[in-house]
């Protein structure tokens, strides 16, 4: 079956072609999937498409069009994505529903260790010659109260984790998991706002968790709260974020997902001037971590994530196996 797959980066190529074992006609395309860019998929049966490509109904109609029956996404998420649109096309979209969720989770834990011990920070004075330990100065956190909003699989490893440090886990979560770990004590979003000294995101991006975190829910926050989202950028409003570095309400901000991604990450922008003021206005603060959608990137996850795009598109094709389609009622 003949594949075009967008977004595509040296690393893809590179586990696709593993997992792929010459199946598949892949043919790898630079370009984000856009309106500009759905014409390069003309008679491809099937696209493979990544978290920032954009699969509203104008893009999906072009697709169809040009012969487009499944959409493959090497992710988990599918927000990017008109699915009753694709649904009344009858186009068949199918996603990687885990893939390694201790990535993910290990990664919010890095974010919050770095922030919490200024560890990016004094790598950098080190390597200068700056030996002063102003500006450093962390806590334990032992004995902590720690919020995960979201507990689907990564959100409980997140919390299996954080146990460990000694930490009391309190979570929010409309629909507990049968899994729940018993340590866990679920709360309602405004209690555990309150009550958390650190709050780590992990729901998905719908329309009932576009701008979760906004001045009102970070107005409950306690004083110098750490927030860690590796979740979806849109869940926070960057705005009201901003405002409460600004006046202290918030201490700690470790990003891997901005609600404004899809023009900057996964690219080097180096030589270039960002206009995205806000994006540039978090990177002026010394207690702000960002990293590029990163936090999915091991060896395991990419292996996982290849594997199965590949196995729902040969699912797809001979019309029999375990195909992981998404839904149009579908939540994460």
């Amino acid at each position: 079956m003949r594949i075009a797959v967008f977004s595509t980066k040296p690393y893809d190529r590179r586990f696709l072609d593993q997992a792929n074992q010459a199946r598949h006609e892949l043919v790898y395309l630079d370009p984000r999937l856009t309106v500009e860019t759905a014409p390069l998929a003309a008679g491809f049966r099937g696209i493979c498409a990544f978290v920032n490509d954009k699969l509203d109904r104008e893009v999906l109609q072009l697709l169809r069009a040009n012969g487009t029956e499944l959409i493959a996404l090497r992710s988990a998420g599918f927000n990017n994505v008109d699915v009753p649109e694709a649904e009344r096309l009858g186009m068949t979209v199918v996603r990687v529903p885990a893939y390694s969720p201790h990535a993910v989770a290990e990664h919010a834990v890095a974010l919050l260790l770095s922030l919490n011990r200024m560890t990016f920070r004094a790598y950098n004075r080190v390597r200068e010659g700056n030996f002063s330990l102003d500006g450093l100065l962390g806590f334990d956190l032992y004995g902590k109260t720690v919020g995960v909003v979201g507990t689907g699989k990564i959100g409980l490893i997140f919390a299996d984790i954080m146990h460990g440090f000694g930490c009391t886990v309190l979570a929010s979560d409309p629909c507990p998991p049968s899994d729940a770990r018993p340590f866990v004590q679920y709360v309602s979003l405004d209690a555990l706002l309150a009550e958390a000294d650190i709050i780590s995101l992990h729901c998905p991006l719908t329309p009932e968790t576009h701008h979760l975190i906004d001045a009102q829910a970070i107005a409950r926050m306690k004083d110098g709260v750490v927030l860690i989202n590796t979740g979806r950028g849109r869940v926070v409003d960057t705005q009201a974020v901003i405002d409460a570095l600004k006046s202290g309400k918030i201490g700690r901000l470790g990003l891997d997902v901005y609600e404004e991604e899809e023009q900057l990450f996964f690219q080097d922008l180096s030589q270039r001037v960002i206009s995205d003021d806000l994006f540039m206005r978090l990177t002026t603060f010394p207690n702000v971590l960002i990293t590029g959608h990163q936090a999915f990137f091991t060896t395991e996850a990419l292996t996982n994530i290849a594997e199965t795009t590949l196995a729902n598109i040969s699912v797809f094709e001979q019309g029999s196996g375990t195909l992981h389609r998404v839904a149009v009622d579908e939540r994460l």
